[in-house]
């Protein structure tokens, strides 16, 4: 067992958020496999509250990056405090968002709501959040990489991908292979000791 948990922390230390793509088309199944496994995620009361859009359509998705980007100068130029874009310089980040067209599969995570067709949820947000999760580290496993891009607000989302009102739009993620330039920044974790706190 401890072996085993070991070699999986290992892998998942080698992830990396990747913002620059091939745009080589990978196989459909992995993606659904991905998402099979995110939807074996924890949910309140069992509802399982959570929609994944799977976006492939080249048209679908330059009308997604358009959108974004909309939302995006206007966060950078007016929205965002001088604090937050400070903590974001040394991502290099700005409203630019290429990967949005570039990446051969882009998924968008809605949270859904109770509406003519589903329940009330329970914990809506922290149950897609931890299907999320496991999305990622599906992803990963399978040799993929992946990012999460939070445009705000993200209400365009149910237009660029036809959903109705009670579905709510959570996170973005491109989905593909990293471009043989791909850079990431040189970043730290935190040290186990850190984060885990034995009582």
């Amino acid at each position: 067992m401890v072996e085993a948990a070991r070699a999986f922390a290992d892998r998942m230390a080698a992830r990396r958020t990747i913002r620059d793509f091939r745009p080589d088309p990978v196989p459909m199944e992995v993606i659904e496999e991905a998402v099979r496994v995110a939807g074996t995620a924890p949910s309140g009361a069992h509802v399982q509250p959570w929609r994944f859009v799977v976006l492939t359509d080249p048209e679908r998705k330059r009308q997604l990056r358009a959108a974004a980007e909309v939302e995006e100068r206007e966060f950078y130029a007016r929205r965002a405090s001088p604090e937050w874009l400070a903590a974001l310089a040394p991502l290099g980040l700005d409203w630019r968002k290429p990967f949005l067209e570039v990446a051969p599969v882009v998924i968008v995570v809605f949270e859904v709501h109770q509406g003519p067709h589903s329940p009330r949820p329970y914990y809506v947000k922290e149950s897609v959040g931890i299907a999320v999760g496991m999305l990622i580290t599906a992803l990963h496993q399978a040799g993929l990489a992946t990012l999460t891009h939070t445009p705000s607000p993200m209400r365009f989302l149910n237009e660029v991908c036809g959903r109705p009102r009670e579905e709510r739009p959570y996170v973005v993620m491109p989905v593909g292979y990293p471009a043989p330039d791909a850079t990431v920044p040189d970043l730290t974790r935190k040290p186990l000791s850190e984060i885990l706190i034995r009582d």
